[in-house]
């Protein structure tokens, strides 16, 4: 089940958010530590307002939570409410109360005992969540993953624990949000989601039930990804899963922020994992792992998209015919064409052997001259630093920026403000946040035909769900940006 948390200061607050996202939940957690003083009152008259099962916890401080009353007051203000009709109550694992929970049986209300370990994943969960679950509540452990290792020990707990039939574990933080969304692949029977940011790498309920459909994936669900550090600006996810979803393929696709892509390819085993997209900085890195790789991957030495085949992983790069598919409407055979390629790293690789694959003279200008002058030998192209970059204004037929600069939060920044526009240039970002940078902006007020980050992001994602599903992507579908 999707739980909706809510956070509101009023009873009516949380009416309205419930409201506004009942379509995509089956639980409601309220969260009276939230509540205003004057609303705490009110707390027992909400489950007849609303027409799901409701939780009721009130989290202190030193659990993540916003309880600034006193212990006393807190477990009284729950006692009181526990009449109210709440199917659940969640209470820490050190609470020792026996009169409340004598009162949550009276009034049938499940308990919830959860424990917060917020500094990382203990090496003894699953002894941690079978000593809660000894009492017969239904036990809760949160924990903060800080490496794949950690996502490992998280997501094997399925089969370690699966003697234990209703439990929920979750993973805060950015690394944690795979364990949200495959909440199920944990062994959990929910997950919460909420429209604030109640604790690290919560989602929103539209995300949770109509993006990623996490509350439909079962054991035939095909698990595909994307890793990347950092990976939760990629809008990847809001490709493959609309085409997922329109093609009625039983498939999920999940950001993985990794920090190791060797355990990630061990954490690809224990989920069984079907394909992942490969973003910064893991572009060659994934390469020693592939069992085989097509033409593009083994000249270009960049992989952008591995797929499982039988017992080996296949390396492709959607990347290179991405960027063709696209730039190919603008090549012509009987002259002599010129791209300045601006960036030297796993992007501009490439893009570059793109174009001298198809006799296109390349210049690529980099702020470092030694890694220019490494992919130049590499493609047999011309380099040059980009404090030269006015030199070679209006020389070029194609300009492709490839360097972070201009990215999200700093918008501002123009990688190669000397090199000026003449007009004739077919120019391509590929930054895709912000969609206008400050370079095609300059592009485009030239006259510039331009190309947006997201022209080719969509174009090389096509052919990564071809790959993975077997499909073309339906035309019909429209990518959820």
């Amino acid at each position: 089940m999707l739980c909706l948390t809510l956070t509101g200061k009023t009873i009516e607050e949380n009416l309205a958010d419930f409201w506004k996202n009942r379509s995509y939940v089956e639980l409601a957690e309220l969260r009276i530590d939230y509540l205003s003083p004057e609303e705490i009152k009110m707390v027992k008259t909400f489950p007849n307002l609303v027409d799901l099962p409701v939780i009721l916890t009130c989290r202190r401080q030193s659990d993540g939570g916003h309880c600034s009353f006193s212990e006393k007051k807190r477990i009284s203000y729950l006692m009181e409410a526990v009449s109210g009709g709440f199917a659940y109550i969640d209470i820490e694992d050190d609470i020792k109360r026996p009169e409340l929970e004598a009162e949550c049986h009276n009034y049938n209300v499940q308990i919830i005992r959860s424990h917060h370990f917020l500094d990382g994943v203990p090496l003894d969960l699953y002894n941690r969540v079978s000593k809660l679950a000894s009492k017969g509540d239904i036990p809760k452990v949160v924990v903060n993953p800080q490496s794949i290792s950690d996502l490992i020990l998280i997501f094997n707990a399925e089969k370690e624990l699966s003697s234990i039939r209703k439990k929920i574990i979750i993973g805060i933080g950015d690394m944690g949000i795979p364990t949200r969304i495959l909440y199920k692949r944990t062994g959990s029977f929910l997950s919460f989601c909420s429209e604030s940011t109640v604790s690290p790498g919560m989602l929103t309920p539209w995300s949770l039930s109509e993006l990623y459909r996490a509350d439909k994936v079962n054991a035939q669900t095909h698990i595909f990804g994307v890793i990347g550090n950092p990976v939760y600006h990629s809008v990847s996810p809001q490709i493959h899963n609309p085409g997922f979803k329109a093609i009625r393929f039983n498939a999920i696709y999940v950001p993985f922020l990794v920090d190791s892509v060797r355990s990630f390819f061990k954490l690809a085993e224990v989920l069984r994992i079907h394909g992942f997209s490969v973003t910064s900085p893991f572009k060659t890195d994934v390469l020693p792992y592939l069992g085989k790789g097509t033409r593009e991957v083994k000249f270009t030495g960049s992989c952008n998209t591995v797929v499982r085949t039988n017992s080996l992983w296949k390396g492709v790069n959607t990347d290179y015919h991405g960027f063709l598919s696209l730039a190919s409407p603008f090549f012509n055979a009987e002259a002599k064409q010129t791209a300045i390629v601006i960036g030297a790293g796993g992007a501009a690789n490439s893009i570059v052997w793109a174009f001298r694959n198809q006799g296109i003279k390349v210049i690529i200008l980099n702020r470092s001259e030694e890694r220019a002058k490494r992919l130049a030998s590499e493609t047999m192209s011309s380099y040059d630093t980009l404090g030269h970059a006015d030199k070679y204004s209006g020389i070029a037929d194609f300009v492709v920026q490839a360097t972070p600069a201009g990215m999200n939060p700093h918008p501002e920044e123009d990688p190669a403000p000397l090199l000026q526009f003449t007009g004739k240039e077919i120019v391509f970002e590929l930054i895709y946040k912000p969609g206008m940078t400050h370079f095609l902006s300059r592009a485009n007020s030239a006259g510039c035909r331009i190309f947006f980050g997201i022209d080719l992001l969509i174009a090389q994602g096509k052919l990564q769900f071809q790959e993975f599903t077997g499909y073309h992507y339906p035309p019909n579908c429209k990518p959820v940006f």
